[in-house]
């Protein structure tokens, strides 16, 4: 079916194009049934087209940019948002509209870690449609046909596909439904609830915890030596007042260039993209350990928030309103026991952003949670007006209004 050339690049021998075929054209039959007309646009893309968009900067190193003979910069295409837009742009009247474009088209991602198979592979096949709409009401007509058309699609193809809430992630918009497929070898995690139907992505998922009964410290925060000790697990094991749910965890990120203090239970673990979409800039990443330094004079396994002012504080809504709470003292080797993180820690921003597990109540109806592996196999978006906005993309109403 199928031949490895190089990590994420594979030919499709006879038999593999056979079935890509008989796949296409079921994905075709469904987006023509609801009014889907096919192009067939561009692999490279000029880059002052990505820069005008603001995506030449907000795509990491999987975006691959090249110069050519005239030094030019251009792209090799990961997604065609920027071109079908541009397109879009020769419509002049509210009488052209609505419109539904698609393409069958080779994408391009330099993925840092191309996996076996077809998984996160770095050149591929994508079936990509593109709608242009009024108004608002517009666009959920075309999002509501396209999720009838992609359970079709899975449903005809004989794919048990589980829509979920998701993240856009650098495509933009408010709202998105991934169809995922159920598989030990996905690297999507999914949130779902047997008693409800709810069901999310973990980049996206919310669930309920049980309130906390916190025993009262009296007095000011204490300093406590904590020598070698660099981990929630180990300070957990060392103190019995310090389990993991009565920690605070301290996370240093750089965000839009500064260094920025993420504060979550200690049991809890950070969802990156929930931190992403949250704050709304993708230029975010892990401190380094001179960065954190400077910034606090500790290195990571003895950091804190307590008494911090100078360094912006985000923190999850799992330990607002906590009291008797132990952190990090910002010196090496001391941690503090006492922490009311309401008197004692500077909160400029309260953030949901740590992942679910399985178990937790269902932000719906508080039944257990179950997390799945997944694979993600479609994508849909609302896009809104992210693309039309920065490309003129406008027409003329009944009134003439643009």
């Amino acid at each position: 079916f199928i031949r490895q050339l190089m990590a994420g690049s594979y030919s499709l021998l006879p038999l593999g194009k056979r079935v890509a075929d008989k796949v296409t054209a079921i994905i075709r039959e469904e987006i023509e049934a609801i009014g889907g007309v096919e192009f067939e646009l561009p692999v490279v893309h000029p880059g002052d087209v990505w820069k005008q968009t603001g995506r030449w900067d907000d795509v990491g190193e999987e975006l691959l940019r090249f110069r050519d003979r005239r030094n030019t910069d251009l792209v090799l295409a990961m997604t065609h948002e920027e071109i079908f837009t541009l397109l879009a742009g020769e419509l002049s009247s509210y009488r052209d509209l609505p419109q539904l474009w698609y393409h069958f088209q080779t994408k391009f991602r330099d993925e840092p870690r191309a996996k076996g198979g077809l998984l996160r592979v770095r050149e591929f096949v994508m079936k990509d449609s593109y709608s242009f709409d009024l108004d608002p009401a517009g666009l959920d007509v075309q999002f509501d046909r396209h999720y009838d058309a992609y359970r079709n699609v899975f449903r005809r193809i004989g794919t048990d596909a589980v829509a979920v809430q998701a993240s856009s992630g650098v495509m933009g918009g408010t709202e998105s439904v991934e169809f995922m497929v159920r598989s030990s070898s996905g690297e999507d995690d999914i949130a779902t609830c047997a008693a409800c139907g709810y069901a999310a992505n973990t980049e996206k998922a919310t669930s309920r915890l049980p309130a906390f009964d916190d025993e009262a410290w009296e007095g000011e925060p204490e300093r406590l030596p904590t020598p070698g000790i660099r981990t929630i697990a180990e300070l957990e094991d060392a103190y019995s007042f310090a389990s993991g749910a009565q920690q605070i965890k301290t996370l240093a990120y750089v965000v839009d260039g500064c260094v920025t203090l993420l504060l979550l239970r200690g049991d809890h673990d950070l969802q990156e993209q929930k931190l992403v979409d949250g704050l709304g800039t993708a230029d975010v990443r892990p401190a380094h350990p001179d960065e954190i330094k400077d910034a606090l004079g500790a290195l990571p396994g003895s950091l804190g928030a307590v008494g911090v002012t100078d360094v912006p504080i985000v923190a999850d809504p799992a330990i607002e309103g906590r009291v008797n709470m132990v952190t990090g003292a910002n010196q090496d080797d001391w941690h503090v026991r006492g922490v009311d993180v309401a008197r004692d820690i500077r909160v400029g921003r309260w953030m949901d952003m740590r992942e679910v597990r399985a178990g937790e109540g269902c932000s719906a109806c508080e039944a257990p949670l179950e997390v799945k592996r997944t694979i993600e196999i479609g994508h849909i978006f609302k896009l809104e007006t992210t693309y039309s906005d920065k490309l003129d993309a406008t027409v003329l109403d009944k009134e003439g209004v643009e």
